[in-house]
Parts: structure tokens; sequence; C-alpha cells
């Protein structure tokens, strides 16, 4: 029975097991980025986290322990000297899995397990913008509109401009003699009553 075991065996024996994640693991800290199935992506997420939190305290015991679990010093010197320094302030969560669809052959569930800290691309996208403030319909940061009083607005001189030259107009007419055509003038007569 198997009650209360619940890793996932991935289909080995427990030697087969180890190696395989240790090889694995040693590709990830050195290439930053693996593809394979889900569910070995998932297992070396367990396997390999614990040892980067181990990186995290650089001395010759830590050191030898992640030793006996990735059995590659290429690896160990990575983890230690580039990987540990960059994930320092991260409390946990130093890997990503991203599902990637099914392989041809078999149909097996892919994935691609990476370095948190070290995707380049995500951390472009994430990287935080320049905050902007945000502003009221009129144009102000709501703490301007808040502290400011409003202005009495001021009355803006190209409508004046149009008003003055209409009131220019107007008095040259009331200035100038009315001059009625003679046309005018003979139809007046011709409507008046005779005496």
């Amino acid at each position: 029975m198997r009650h209360n075991k619940n890793f996932n065996h991935l289909g080995r024996k427990s030697g087969h097991r180890k190696a395989m994640l240790a090889n694995m693991a040693s590709s990830l800290i050195e290439h930053k980025r693996i593809e394979t199935t889900l569910a070995k992506a998932k297992a070396l997420r367990v396997y390999v986290e614990p040892l980067i939190t181990k990186s995290k305290d650089d001395t010759t015991h830590s050191r030898r322990t992640v030793f006996a679990y990735l059995k590659q010093k290429e690896a160990v010197t990575e983890l230690f000297r580039v990987v540990a320094p960059k994930i320092a302030d991260r409390p946990g969560g130093y890997t990503r899995v991203l599902k990637i669809g099914f392989r041809k052959g078999d149909a097996a569930e892919m994935a691609i397990i990476e370095l948190v800290d070290f995707n380049e691309a995500a951390l472009a996208s994430t990287a935080k913008p320049e905050v902007k403030k945000s502003t009221t319909r009129r144009g102000r940061t709501k703490k301007d509109a808040a502290e400011t009083v409003a202005p009495v607005p001021a009355k803006k001189e190209t409508k004046k401009a149009p008003k003055a030259a209409k009131t220019e107009e107007v008095a040259k007419q009331v200035e100038e003699p009315v001059v009625e055509s003679p046309a005018i003038e003979a139809t007046e007569e011709q409507t008046e009553p005779k005496e």
C-alpha cells in the first residue's frame, strides 16, 4: 500500500528517479530554463527549490549538502555564485512552470520550467512603469485640485474681438445719415392721400 506517500514516482525506481532529477536540476541551474514534461517539471520544482534556498547561506556545509543532491561541481558553483545573489531577497517561489501544449509522438503534456529572476522577457514586461498621476478632466492632478481653490475663469480675448468689431460697425451705421433712395420717396408720395 502507498498510504500518504504523495510524491510522483515518475514510473521509475528511486535510483533512476534521483539521478534524473539531479541531472535536470543541474541543467536548470546552468541554462536557467529547460523544456520537459509537466509531471517532471512539477517534480523538479519540489526537488530544486530547497536547494536554491540552501544556496542563500554560502557556507562549506551548505555547499556540500547541495553537492550531495546535484553531483556536479559546475552546477554548484553556478548556483552559489550567480543564482544565489540574484534571488537573495525572494522568500521562495524561485521557479515558474509554463505549459506549452502536447508532444507530437505520445501526446504527453509539455512544460517549460525556468528560474523566475532570469527570464529577461518577463522581467521587462513586469518592470514598473513610471506612476502616472491621475488627473481631473481639467488637466490638473487630483491633489492639486483639492489643495487649490478653483480660480475664476478669465475672459477670453478671442471672444472680445468679434464683439468689438460688430459694435464698431453698428456705431458707423448710426453716425452715417440715412439716405433714402428716390424710388422709395416716390412710392411714399403715391401712397399718401392727397388733400
